[in-house]
């Protein structure tokens, strides 16, 4: 079954960390996708760039809206993702638990709809 691991960090906690702290997690990221893809278990994954950079669409009475930045107000913003393939939610969570991630990071783990 594919899991998407969403990532959810404070945008402020990221303005905090050292520019070697910050190379220290892309080295962990480099080497947790690389375990995953050595045992065929990734199927994509990406950081984003920061929430004031989105557009959120809404199509309301057939008119379509537009509105810059995240809709809703929330200390933490999803800054990246992985999907992955995992037997069941137990081996996802133990994913989950290993990608490097700051102090206040929270990881969803959410199956993917198959059809």
């Amino acid at each position: 079954m594919r899991y998407m691991l969403m990532i959810f960090a404070s945008e402020e906690q990221d303005t905090t960390i050292t520019p070697e702290q910050m190379n220290a997690m892309y080295e962990g990221h480099m080497k947790f996708g690389a375990e995953l893809g050595a045992l065929g278990k990734i199927f994509g994954g990406e950081e984003l760039q920061p929430s004031s950079t989105a557009t959120v669409v809404k199509v309301r009475n057939g008119e379509t809206i537009t509105i810059d930045g995240p809709f809703v107000e929330t200390k933490e913003q999803l800054g990246g993702f992985y999907l992955i393939e995992a037997d069941d939610l137990d081996e996802a969570i133990q994913w989950a638990a290993k990608i490097p991630a700051g102090p206040t990071t929270t990881i969803e783990v959410r199956p993917v709809t198959q059809h």
